[in-house]
């Protein structure tokens, strides 16, 4: 089986006070990323791109603030930018087989 690369966009969004909040972004039970939130400013977001080489599938998409937080992460308009698959805002991705 034959993997395929995929884009994936989302956009995030965190409105937060005290310290700078850290979250991360899993796919399936894999960590993708760590970031720290450094803007102040809640109408700033961070477009944020995972690039993934997967077998064609389905797979969670999952992002989480760690603990301690006194903060609100939002994801919007999670999508696929580029490559056989389909996305949608509860985080499923699958991945189609392009190779049929």
């Amino acid at each position: 089986m034959t993997k395929q690369y995929i884009r994936l966009l989302s956009d995030v969004y965190c409105d937060w006070e005290a310290l700078p909040p850290i979250y991360r972004v899993y796919v399936n039970d894999e960590l993708f990323a760590e970031r720290t939130w450094i803007w102040k400013d809640s109408s700033i977001y961070l477009e944020e791109l995972l690039q993934i080489e997967a077998k064609f599938g389905n797979y969670k998409i999952r992002y989480e603030l760690v603990p301690p937080h006194l903060a609100k992460l939002q994801v919007k308009n999670m999508r696929v930018e580029y490559g056989p698959g389909k996305v949608d805002q509860q985080g499923n991705l699958r991945i189609e087989n392009a190779t049929v």
